[in-house]
């Protein structure tokens, strides 16, 4: 690979991942709105538990279930279009992975913000959707009926794509550069976690595991997945 282009790529990629649509939508239709206040209902907890990423989830909880909606995919494409562009162009090349990786780093750590993004699912799917859109529909749907069917686990609802993105890829393309990818993303969203992970930790040890249903009917998103459970007969209610 040539390291010009590499550069280029990994740059221009980074500065468009680092766009954060839910500040930007919030100062065009809702100025007076602060996305980095967000606050949720922890089952049995006397005081609320604090979101400490800015994206599509907090978009929606904010400005409604449109304009979130609208965040997260505006989120998805600033990372989708540059690693399709790159796959494009250099079809032989990897600088597409490096493309998809550099644009969830600017997500999650936006220069523009002093570093403070989102916590990456988007932007993950972003670039899923331009290196392989079966998989990325197959580890998404796979993790969603693993965390709520099985497990009954929030967490793993949200994170569990991103960690079944290693296999799959393993198992479709037994290419070293693919599986490099998944580890990168994998890796650098541990790292964005933490914050969120932590302060999980805590709550739990405070107040328990909490009730699942009751985080998801907290955002637009998780309240269509009860829905879908509901008709599934997978809730308790």
């Amino acid at each position: 690979m040539d390291l010009t282009t590499l550069l280029v790529a990994f740059i221009v990629s980074y500065l468009l991942g680092a766009l954060s649509f839910g500040r930007i939508v919030a100062k065009l239709v809702r100025p007076d709105v602060d996305l980095n206040d967000v606050e949720m209902r922890w089952a049995n907890a006397d005081e609320p538990y604090r979101l400490q990423s800015v994206g599509g989830n907090t978009a929606s909880m904010k400005l409604g279930p449109r304009l979130g909606c609208t965040v997260g995919i505006l989120d998805i494409l600033k990372v989708f279009i540059p690693t399709l562009v790159f796959r494009l162009l250099y079809p032989e090349q990897y600088y597409f992975l490096v493309a998809a990786v550099a644009g969830f780093i600017g997500h999650c750590w936006p220069i523009y913000y002093r570093f403070k993004g989102g916590r990456g699912i988007s932007a993950f799917y972003g670039g899923m959707f331009a290196i392989d859109p079966i998989g990325a529909f197959v580890v998404a749907t796979t993790a969603m009926v693993i965390g709520m069917a099985v497990l009954k686990e929030l967490l793993l609802v949200y994170m569990g794509g991103v960690l079944l993105a290693i296999p799959w890829l393993w198992f479709t393309t037994q290419n070293p550069y693919y599986v490099a990818y998944a580890l990168a993303i994998n890796v650098l969203f541990i790292l964005a976690m933490i914050p969120e992970i932590k302060q999980i930790i805590q709550f739990r040890r405070k107040y328990g595991k909490g009730d699942m249903e009751v985080g998801m009917e907290q955002f637009p998103m998780g309240q269509q997945m009860l829905k879908l459970m509901g008709k599934l007969r997978l809730t308790k209610r």
